[in-house]
């Protein structure tokens, strides 16, 4: 399914995938993001960390009546503050979906996977 936004000119369609890819991007640029998890551990039989090309698999878009709702599956850095680097994910993909892609974010729903420690 895609979302659709009609313009002057005509309609432009964007894909799941697109904004998955955008809202991947948003949430890894956050500090205290070590990756992206797949929303599926167990099916899937991955527990590692997803790359740019994968993202799709660690984010569940769902179109509502005024935008999206976005689920985005993370994995944090350890001794970072958890309620915090979620904060600042649900505000990067706002911002980030809206300004890229003209489309509104109603929810961002973090779940975080797993906590990491980075080698030094």
């Amino acid at each position: 399914m895609a979302v659709k936004i009609k313009t002057a000119a005509g309609t432009i369609e964007i894909s799941n995938e697109v904004i998955a890819t955008v809202v991947g991007g948003a949430a890894t640029d956050v500090f205290g993001i070590v990756g992206m998890a797949s929303k599926s551990q167990i099916k899937d039989n991955i527990n590692e960390i997803l790359r740019k090309e994968n993202y799709s698999r660690g984010v569940v878009v769902r179109q509502e009546e005024n935008g999206v709702a976005v689920d985005v599956y993370t994995i944090i850095s350890y001794g970072t503050k958890i309620s915090e680097v979620s904060r600042n994910v649900q505000e990067s993909v706002k911002y980030n979906l809206e300004t890229l892609l003209g489309v509104s974010a109603n929810s961002v729903n973090v779940f975080v996977q797993g906590v990491r420690v980075l080698p030094d």
